[in-house]
């Protein structure tokens, strides 16, 4: 298998021969390995411990572990998670058990992608980081702490790298046009600023996206009277076609897009809201699953204070299962809206929750025998269904009686806003205390 990190030839991709050989040259994450980090100093120093690199693509996780390889005195060992497996891992295991009991090395084993890792695989080498044989430095897109063993994190310092600013990438871009050695030099390329502003939008913090498209427009570049080659903006939009919107539906993408959606939602921004719908549906989320999503939130954020928002959602849901994408996708977006736009009360969520803690805290309330069902003969000789009263037969539809046992200090579990339409049922609620003497 090729070395992640052998030197890159001219037949490699732009993104690969511009991969930064020096902390110097890497872009970005300087909360990771700025001036003065513990990272930098310990890469500085060949003092690296066992690392696992977390962040979206093309931020620099395998870059930096190349840096790494070219900084170290120890041996360096790669490994794809993807294409090998336990067998080739226990030789690479052999070849760093050898190195430290022969010639007293320490052995670094990077492992690309390493979320793919099974269980067995992270069990397999789980005793070797643990007894020093190799130092793990890890790479993952996904949560290590959802996709890596409890037992190798804890053995292992993670680094959350971010995506790339718009300046940084905009940085990588021009260096890849002048550099004479592995980029673009050579070609003479002119890249118009609206081009290359283009290529930073559309790349959303990923060099490798960015590298990819400038390398792709590069061959299609007009040829100018003075020799170069120019890269207009109508080429930089074909060579990106369409922007990779970073979302994985089974990771982090997932379920941080939908939080930022219900989170907008219950802040009442429905510009924010229909923003991040328009991105899951574009992503390819299931619709489905964010108008089940709808339809908590309807209960839970908004209420009482606007009962129709649950009409409103269930109604979406019902949408996208009669009409289908893509069309389903403006019910979707009205629905979003509503919900933002909405009174919200928490009330209903809250009262379930004191319910809920009532009956795990307390012991369970035996049921009043004037609300017990009388199903059986000579039921009502053991007071079963016997004196209930029913409000339909009293002025106002309303009867004082006893539906729940309650302590003299109860508090009630439904506390009514003063939002929306839940100040209606508040004063209603308010009213029939005061009749015949208040209501249980």
């Amino acid at each position: 298998m090729p070395d992640l990190f052998d030197v890159p030839s001219v037949n490699e991709p732009l993104a690969s021969r511009m991969r930064p050989r020096t902390l110097e040259e890497f872009c970005g994450q300087s909360h990771i390995v700025g001036e003065g980090t513990v990272l930098r100093k310990a890469i500085e120093t060949d003092g690296i411990t066992s690392l696992i690199f977390w962040g979206p693509p093309g931020v620099g996780k395998s870059t930096l572990a190349s840096i790494i390889a070219n900084h170290t005195s120890a041996n360096f060992e790669s490994f794809s998670a993807v294409v090998s497996g336990v067998p080739e891992l226990r030789k690479v295991i052999a070849r760093a058990d050898d190195a430290k009991k022969f010639n007293g090395l320490r052995t670094i084993l990077f492992v690309d992608e390493i979320h793919r890792f099974n269980k067995a695989q992270q069990d397999a080498l789980l005793p070797y980081v643990e007894n020093g044989t190799v130092i793990l430095i890890g790479a993952t897109t996904e949560n290590p702490y959802f996709e890596v063993n409890t037992p190798l994190i804890s053995r292992a310092r993670v680094f959350r790298f971010e995506k790339l600013t718009d300046e940084q990438v905009k940085t990588l871009i021009l260096r890849a046009i002048e550099d004479k050695e592995r980029g673009l030099g050579l070609q003479h390329i002119v890249a118009d600023p609206e081009a290359v502003d283009h290529i930073v939008k559309c790349a959303g913090g990923d060099a490798r996206n960015a590298l990819n498209a400038l390398e792709l427009a590069s061959k299609t570049a007009v040829d100018s009277e003075d020799g170069s080659k120019q890269i207009t903006l109508d080429i930089a939009q074909q060579a990106v076609q369409m922007r990779v919107l970073g979302y994985d539906k089974g990771g982090d993408g997932h379920y941080d897009t939908i939080s930022a959606f219900i989170k907008s939602m219950r802040g009442s921004d429905p510009d924010a809201a229909v923003y991040w719908l328009a991105k899951m549906l574009d992503a390819g989320e299931d619709p489905k699953f964010v108008a089940r999503r709808m339809i908590v939130q309807a209960s839970e954020d908004i209420g009482n204070a606007d009962p129709m928002a649950m009409v409103v959602a269930s109604s979406a849901a019902q949408a996208v299962q009669f009409v289908g994408m893509p069309e389903a996708a403006i019910p979707l977006a009205h629905a979003a809206i509503y919900l933002a736009c909405a009174p919200k009360s928490n009330a209903c969520y809250m009262a379930l929750a004191r319910a809920r803690k009532d009956l795990k805290n307390e012991r369970t309330k035996e049921i009043p025998m004037h609300l017990r069902n009388p199903v059986f003969k000579n039921a009502k000789d053991f007071g079963i269904g016997v004196g209930y009263k029913y409000p339909h037969d009293f002025p106002g539809n309303y009867v004082k009686q006893e539906y729940m046992p309650k302590s003299p200090d109860f508090e009630p579990y439904y506390r009514p806003t003063e939002n929306g339409h839940e100040a209606k049922i508040k004063a209603r609620l308010e009213r029939l205390k005061d009749m015949d003497g208040g209501g249980k």
